[in-house]
């Protein structure tokens, strides 16, 4: 690169940076999740605002020359890496006994209900023409079911601690569910990803793709833990005594390199990684993942989600029609299922509709679930506006009705009833 081109892309970088801090900034003073703001800040920037009215000016900035977007997605892919590596930090591990048959209620209702529905969605609505070049039938079905199910774990969890109910028993609950419902979903991501790079293959094919991405979790969780600690304390281990943030991040860039040799989606492979490093009982890894996340929420992922919000051309691509359909559509299925399994499980309307309301905050992964199909070839640019879209509004919605909640003094969950509440199950909290 010359110069002028190296002036060119900081100057793109420097837009995409400041843009997406700044609407950040600007959504959580009005009380919304950053996310929205960091992706805006993109779409300003991209062919929906500056790029239609001032196109020249625009492709001076981020298409100055031919290998300016390739640079750019390295940065794209960075920091979506990033963003699940910091991701998998933050995973719920443990859950009161008194709360997993609720949490399993919950689990089966938000996941494999809504999954079932959306795979089925196909032979009800034509989604053809949303498809992309790769998007075999199998593979955007899976999709489709994933989008459907799909929660945020980092936005619900900004959400909790922005209102300062993280430690609520409730909180406990959506983390722990959304924790094993993303993992289910991601790897479901990962096998139609592994679909799209060969085609539809044949049964055989399927069930070793899915094998490969289970026993790599299993593999990596189980032993990756145990593993890294005592790795960690080796007396020979130079990477680790030179730079404990260089040896955290070598980790994840060799589980994203497995991942990748085993034909699975790297940005699994940075989730997976996070979860180990997570799960390491080691003081030391405390204060260098705090670090990891500073460096990572300070440049990585604002350039990240104004990236994401810079590929979306609103006036060429936006369905509007099938976007307020699919959002209509699938958050009534979502939340419909959680309350409907939740009332079943003998819990009151409003404590059943809260839950409903956090299980549907699609939020990061909504948005990594768009990346990572549109760039696999499997869905097209106006499906990506879509699940970037619905991705917003859904996790919007849902801190505002938190927000409205705890302002009137109402309780996220109430005891199924005074009589059957043990004092175990009495909220320690108001706010429970």
């Amino acid at each position: 690169m010359s110069e002028l081109e190296l002036s060119r892309m900081f100057i793109a970088l420097l837009c995409l940076l400041g843009m997406a801090h700044a609407c950040g900034y600007a959504c959580e003073r009005f009380h919304m999740p950053r996310v929205i703001g960091e992706i805006s800040g993109g779409i300003l920037l991209g062919p929906t605002l500056l790029g239609f009215f001032l196109p020249d000016f625009h492709n001076e900035i981020f298409a100055a020359f031919p290998a300016q977007q390739e640079v750019l997605s390295a940065f794209y892919w960075i920091g979506l890496t990033a963003l699940m590596f910091i991701s998998g930090f933050r995973v719920q591990r443990r859950l009161d006994r008194e709360d997993t048959g609720l949490a399993g209620v919950i689990i089966v209702a938000a996941t494999g209900l809504p999954f079932f529905i959306g795979w089925m969605a196909p032979h009800a609505f034509d989604f053809a023409p949303y498809a992309g070049a790769n998007g075999g039938e199998l593979a955007l079905t899976l999709v489709i079911a994933i989008a459907f199910a799909v929660t945020s774990i980092p936005v619900i969890s900004k959400i909790f601690l922005d209102l300062k109910i993280m430690e609520t028993r409730f909180a406990r609950i959506v983390l722990g569910v959304a924790t094993v419902q993303d993992l289910v979903l991601w790897i479901g991501l990962s096998v139609a990803t592994s679909l799209a790079q060969g085609g539809d293959p044949d049964p055989a094919m399927l069930a070793l793709t899915i094998a490969k991405t289970i026993a790599f979790v299993g593999c990596a969780l189980v032993f990756g833990p145990r593993l890294l600690a005592r790795v960690t304390q080796m007396r020979f281990n130079l990477i680790r005594k030179a730079s404990l943030t260089g040896y955290l991040f070598l980790i994840c860039f060799l589980l994203v390199a497995v991942a990748s040799l085993l034909s699975i989606n790297l940005v699994f492979g940075a989730l997976v990684a996070g979860m180990v490093v997570g799960a390491v009982p080691n003081d030391e890894f405390t204060a260098v993942k705090e670090r990891i996340s500073d460096v990572s929420v300070g440049l990585f992922v604002p350039v990240y989600f104004a990236l994401v919000g810079l590929k979306i051309d609103l006036p060429s691509d936006l369905d509007i029609g099938f976007t307020l359909g699919f959002i209509a559509v699938s958050s009534v299925i979502e939340i419909g299922c959680v309350v409907l399994a939740t009332r079943l499980a003998g819990r009151d309307m409003l404590t059943s509709v809260n839950f409903g309301f956090a299980m549907n905050t699609r939020g990061g992964p909504g948005i990594v679930l768009a990346s990572v199909a549109l760039g696999a070839g499997i869905i097209n640019e106006t499906f990506y506006v879509t699940l970037v879209l619905a991705a917003l509004l859904t996790s919007l919605f849902s801190g505002m009705w938190f927000r409205w909640l705890l302002v009137r003094g109402i309780p996220l969950m109430t005891p199924v009833s005074s009589a059957q509440t043990s004092e175990s199950e009495k909220p320690s909290n108001p706010r429970d």
